[in-house]
């Protein structure tokens, strides 16, 4: 039968090629990837797959989804192909959906003898707002007894983890006042911000080395004999899972208030940014992945990374049993963000590496189906 998902491989490898560098050429920033999600769409509709776009109240995500009508498991690919400003697909998200697509595509073909369902979703603005976490939140993954995504690199590497992130700002309001001539009739709203930064300096002493704490300020004041009546503040607050983010986030918001109390100051405090949570990968998931990829001829597999950012398919990972690995287009390191890697992903050898991706997916989603056994043990 995988044999039979090969060949059907062959058959769309240069429509996938072609979808990749036509996104490639036609780069999109977050939520704005309409011609991305039309070529993706296209070709999944053409392979007799149900589409639900917009989906989940984005207008560029969507639900592709091809039910055989016979029980079994449900397996969810996932497509990112959001770009980034100025520098383009420089984090190869040009190569990520057409990846997942042709995963659904080869795999729809013999859902008819084995049964089961797949899905393959479109999930916008990875880089920016992460789409996965709306679907997330939204119950869109669910159902999947598994969830797969494959993302270009340098060097192929097996599916890791990623640290839990929480965004938020700190708002302080005091009063103005003449600096020189009456300050004691202000409340300076930036001297809270300051006391912020210096009681998160001090709790870095007291967390471990995962949790990262990193802030800029966004306001501070409009002249310098001003006191400044409003300053503001965002923080990034990271770990390695998403517990250990929310117990920093209450230590921090209590040195937030005690920074007020000690201006006189009033403090708003809202998250700027949706949560992302630590991705937890399911490891026999992930090994069958990449029995596939040595079964397609890539044996060099590198151990899993512990990545210290942050990405949404962390929430993704805690409703459904997920992988993220690494396919690898030049087999050694290749920086992220560049417009090298850019431009890798348009060569022959990521044009090769985008099909073996695409099959070993699919390859592991028969697995899922057919050995019939419960991931999320």
């Amino acid at each position: 039968m995988k044999e039979r998902i090969y060949n059907e491989g062959q058959l769309i490898k240069e429509k996938l090629v072609e979808i990749s560098d036509y996104i490639y050429n036609n780069p999109e920033l977050g939520n704005e990837e309409y011609k991305a999600v039309e070529a993706l769409t296209t070709f999944l509709k053409e392979h007799g797959f149900e589409i639900e776009c917009p989906y989940a109240g984005m207008e560029t995500a969507f639900k592709a989804n091809f039910d055989s009508g016979k029980p079994g498991k449900t397996v969810g690919y996932l497509c990112e192909y959001d770009a980034l400003p100025e520098i383009g697909h420089g984090c190869g998200h040009n190569m990520i959906g057409p990846i997942s697509s042709g995963a659904g595509v080869a795999l729809s073909k013999v859902l008819s003898e084995i049964g089961g369902k797949v899905i393959v979703y479109g999930t916008p603005a990875e880089e920016t707002n992460g789409g996965k976490v709306i679907l997330t939140e939204a119950g869109a993954f669910d159902e999947l007894d598994a969830a797969m995504i494959v993302h270009p690199a340098g060097e192929t590497r097996a599916s890791g983890s990623s640290n839990a992130l929480y965004a938020i700002q700190f708002t302080y309001k005091g009063k103005t006042a003449h600096a020189a001539a009456c300050p004691e009739k202000g409340i300076n709203a930036l001297n809270s911000v300051i006391q912020l930064f210096n009681g998160i300096d001090a709790l870095r002493q007291h967390v471990t080395p995962d949790v990262k704490m990193h802030g800029i300020i966004v306001k501070g004041g409009v002249a310098a004999n001003i006191v400044p009546d409003e300053a503001v503040a965002q923080f990034y607050l990271r770990a390695e899972t998403r517990e250990k983010v929310y117990d920093v986030l209450e230590k921090v918001k209590k040195i937030a208030e005690g920074a007020a109390l000690m201006t006189g100051a009033t403090l708003e405090m809202d998250r700027y940014e949706l949560p992302y949570d630590n991705l937890k990968t399911n490891e026999t998931l992930s090994e069958m992945f990449n029995e596939n990829l040595r079964t397609l001829g890539i044996t060099e597999i590198n151990a899993p990374e512990k990545s210290l950012a942050s990405s949404d398919i962390g929430n993704v990972s805690h409703v459904a049993p997920t992988i993220h690995p690494y396919i690898g287009l030049t087999d050694c390191p290749l920086s992220g963000h560049t417009t090298k890697m850019a431009d890798t992903t348009t060569t022959d050898k990521a044009h090769d590496r985008l099909l073996v991706a695409a099959l070993a997916l699919a390859y592991t989603g028969y697995d899922v189906i057919v050995k019939n056994e419960d991931l999320r043990k």
